[in-house]
C-alpha cells in the first residue's frame, strides 16, 4: 500500500474496531437485560405459586436442586439466589419508575442496591449512578457505606450560577458535602500540613473518597503572581468535567475569607495554568466544620465555581446533618433534574 492508501486503511480499521466494540457492548447490555427479565420472571412465579398453592420454603429448595440438575454448569440457580429473585420481584413490582431501571444494571449490582439501601429514592440514586459512571461492585459498596447519597443531597456549592448547564449537574455529583477520611492516621491537635501529607500518603484512598474521574496533579502546587509565590494544598483534575480542581484543607471551622482566597487561586489557575480546551477551574474547601448559613452567604457573590465541604474521621453521617435532609418530594425532584 502507498502512504495515502495506508492512511485510509488505518481510518477504516479504526471505524470497524469502534463499531465492533460498540456492538459487543450493546450485546452485553441485551444479555444483562434478558438475564434480569429471567430473574424477574422466576421471582414472580415463585411468589404467585406460593400464594396460590400455599407452598412453604421447600419449593425454593426443590426448584434450586432441579434447575441445577437440568442446567449443569449454569450459575445463578442456588437457593439463596432464588430467594433474592423473589425479593427482587416483591421490591420493585409496584414501582413503575424503578422496574425498568433495574434492567440496566447487573444482577450483582442489583443485589447490593436492593439489600443495602433503605428506600426507593436512595436505590434510584445509586442505580442511576451505576448506569452513568459504570461503578464496579467495590466502588458501589464504598459509595453506599460512605453515605454518598446523603452527602450529595446536602452539598453546598455555587455551581448553579457559575457553571454552564452542560457541566453544573455533573459538578454537583462530583462534589460531596462531607468526606470521610477514616483511613488517616492522625493524633490529636494535628495541623493542616500534617493532614495534607497523610492524604498524599494515602493517595489511593483519598482519590477513591473524592469519587470517580479525579486524577492527582500535585500538592503544594505553586502559583506565581507578580513577585510572590502562592501554594494550593492539593491540585486534582476531573476527566469528565475537564477542569482543574483546587482543594484547600482547613482543620478549623469555615470562615468567609477562605472563599476569597480560593477565588484568587481559581482566577490564577484559569489565567496561567488552564489550557484553552479545558473548562473553568473548580475549588473545594474541605474544613473541619461549617455553619451552613455562613457558607450560603459566603458563596453568594463568588463568581468562580466552588463548593464548601466538611470532613470526618469516621464514616457515619454526623447526627446534626440528618435533620437537614430534604423531603421525599424534594429528593425525587433532584434526582429527576440531576440524573438525566
Amino acid at each position: 500500500m502507498d502512504k495515502i492508501e495506508n492512511t485510509d486503511y488505518k481510518a477504516l480499521l479504526q471505524e470497524i474496531k469502534e463499531q465492533v466494540y460498540q456492538s459487543q457492548y450493546e450485546a452485553l447490555k441485551q444479555v444483562n437485560k434478558q438475564l434480569i427479565k429471567l430473574y424477574w420472571f422466576i421471582g414472580k412465579n415463585i411468589t404467585e405459586k406460593q400464594k396460590i398453592h400455599n407452598w412453604g420454603k421447600s419449593i425454593v429448595e426443590n426448584l434450586s436442586k432441579d434447575l441445577q440438575k437440568e442446567f449443569v454448569g449454569v450459575k445463578g440457580f442456588s437457593a439463596d439466589n432464588l430467594w433474592r429473585m423473589r425479593k427482587f420481584f416483591l421490591r420493585y413490582k409496584e414501582n413503575k419508575k424503578l422496574a425498568p431501571l433495574v434492567q440496566e444494571i447487573g444482577w450483582s449490582h442489583n443485589i447490593i442496591v436492593m439489600e443495602k439501601c433503605k428506600d426507593d429514592l436512595e436505590r434510584e440514586f445509586y442505580i442511576k449512578m451505576i448506569k452513568k459512571f459504570g461503578w464496579t461492585k467495590n466502588v458501589l459498596i464504598h459509595q453506599i457505606e460512605s453515605k454518598s447519597y446523603e452527602r450529595w443531597l446536602l452539598n453546598q456549592t455555587n455551581f448553579d450560577k457559575t457553571l454552564v448547564e452542560k457541566y453544573k449537574h455533573q459538578a454537583k455529583l462530583a462534589v460531596k458535602d462531607s468526606y470521610s477520611f477514616d483511613f488517616l492516621e492522625m493524633v490529636e491537635d494535628y495541623g493542616e500540613r500534617e493532614m495534607e501529607l497523610q492524604l498524599i500518603k494515602n493517595i489511593r484512598s483519598f482519590l477513591m473518597e473524592m469519587g470517580t474521574d479525579f486524577a492527582f496533579i500535585g500538592n503544594q502546587y505553586k502559583l506565581t503572581v507578580g513577585n510572590e509565590d502562592f501554594y494550593i494544598d492539593i491540585l486534582l483534575y476531573h476527566r469528565r468535567l475537564k477542569s482543574l480542581i483546587a482543594i484547600e484543607l482547613k482543620t478549623v471551622k469555615f470562615k468567609p475569607e477562605f472563599a476569597g482566597k480560593l477565588q484568587f487561586y481559581l482566577t490564577t489557575l484559569n489565567e496561567t495554568i488552564k489550557t484553552e480546551d479545558e473548562n473553568p477551574s473548580i475549588g473545594i474547601i474541605i474544613c473541619k466544620d461549617k455553619d451552613r448559613t455562613t457558607v450560603e452567604y459566603a458563596l453568594k457573590d463568588m463568581n468562580s465555581p466552588m463548593g464548601i465541604a466538611t470532613y470526618t474521621l469516621k464514616e457515619k453521617l454526623p447526627n446534626n446533618l440528618k435533620d437537614l435532609l430534604p423531603s421525599a418530594e424534594e429528593i425525587a425532584e433532584s434526582l429527576q433534574k440531576y440524573m438525566k
